[in-house]
């Protein structure tokens, strides 16, 4: 791990956070993203303290802004001579208010935004960084809740819910990491997803009001896995349900689906 460098999205609490300690013990570089720098100041200080060796930069970026992610993108290019991997981490979970329907800065649905696109365009955007360093991973947290897109209705502008709306925009990550993977065959870079751990003690669980039924640290494990493990080094386009590979929800085999749904996601990101 001493040559690796890996950007943790959403590393500035939770599992991100976890994460970040984790792989902070095994050296490298880490890139540490957050959309609050306090807070992303904190947890980067946290991250040196633990592991003084280890290099710790941060990135600043709201991932409900595509423009924001598309900046922050091209400063890591610029910025970094490696990406060994990638951990698209951050989320918008059900809400504190899951009736109240939020917008990103772009107008699209807040969980669709941040959950779907801002880490697909992320992945889109660091490509050449992350081919030249190959071989290197890139792994979306995903959830094991998970319901059919409805392609009439993609924005939920109709019979809106805060739960219903992240666990769309989770298998419309899925399905990105899927056609991802198939896209990327070849060139060394894998792309995987994966079910962490349920009910993670974390701020967006009890945000909208569920009761944590494990720590952090049962998540950080699987999800380090797929990272790390040199027996995954060629397995590309899984879903795991924590260290299992699994199947996720039926439509994200579906070609025509996932074709609607990648249409869709590369008119929207520009």
């Amino acid at each position: 791990m001493s040559s690796h460098t890996t950007l943790i999205t959403g590393a500035t609490q939770g599992l991100g956070r976890g994460i970040a300690l984790d792989l902070a013990t095994r050296g490298g570089t880490l890139l540490l993203h957050g959309r609050d720098r306090a807070r992303l100041d904190a947890v980067a200080n946290e991250v040196r303290a633990a592991a003084p060796d280890t290099t710790v930069r941060t990135y600043l970026a709201d991932l409900a802004d595509l423009d924001q992610v598309h900046a922050m993108a091209a400063r890591i290019r610029a910025a970094e001579p490696r990406l060994d991997g990638l951990v698209n981490n951050a989320v918008a979970g059900g809400g504190a208010e899951p009736l109240r329907r939020e917008l990103s800065r772009q107008g699209h649905e807040l969980r669709f935004a941040v959950n779907h696109l801002a880490p697909y365009a992320l992945v889109r955007d660091l490509l050449p960084l992350l081919i030249a360093s190959a071989p290197a991973r890139v792994v979306n947290v995903a959830s094991i809740g998970q319901e059919a897109i409805d392609f009439d209705n993609v924005m939920l502008e109709h019979d809106y819910e805060g739960l219903r709306a992240y666990c769309r925009s989770k298998l419309a990550m899925i399905m990105a990491t899927f056609e991802l993977a198939a896209e990327l065959d070849g060139t060394g870079v894998t792309v995987n997803t994966l079910h962490p751990a349920h009910l993670m003690d974390t701020e967006g669980v009890r945000a909208y009001g569920l009761t944590p039924a494990v720590g952090v640290e049962e998540g950080v494990r699987p999800t380090v896995r797929l990272l790390l493990d040199p027996d995954l080094e060629t397995t590309t386009g899984r879903y795991f349900d924590r260290f299992t590979d699994t199947r996720a929800h039926d439509q994200a085999y579906d070609p025509r689906a996932r074709k609607r749904l990648m249409h869709l996601t590369h008119a929207l990101i520009g």
